[in-house]
C-alpha cells in the first residue's frame, strides 16, 4: 500500500513510497523541520488525512 507523507502547513511532500515507513524515521531525515517551509515536524499528529492513493 503507498504511503504519502506531507506538511500540514505547506503540502511539500516528505515521503511518497509504496514502502510504509515510520514516522520518526521521515522526522530524523529531515532532522525535525520541514526542508520547504521550516515548521517543526510531530510525532503526535495535529491534524490527518487520509486520501485513497492516486
Amino acid at each position: 500500500m503507498p504511503q504519502r507523507v506531507v506538511c500540514q502547513q505547506c503540502g511539500y511532500v516528505l515521503y511518497d513510497g509504496a514502502e510504509l515507513k515510520p514516522p520518526d524515521e521521515i522526522i530524523q531525515q529531515y532532522y525535525g523541520k520541514c526542508p520547504n517551509c521550516g515548521k517543526k515536524l510531530a510525532l503526535v499528529p495535529l491534524d490527518v488525512e487520509v486520501k485513497p492513493a492516486e
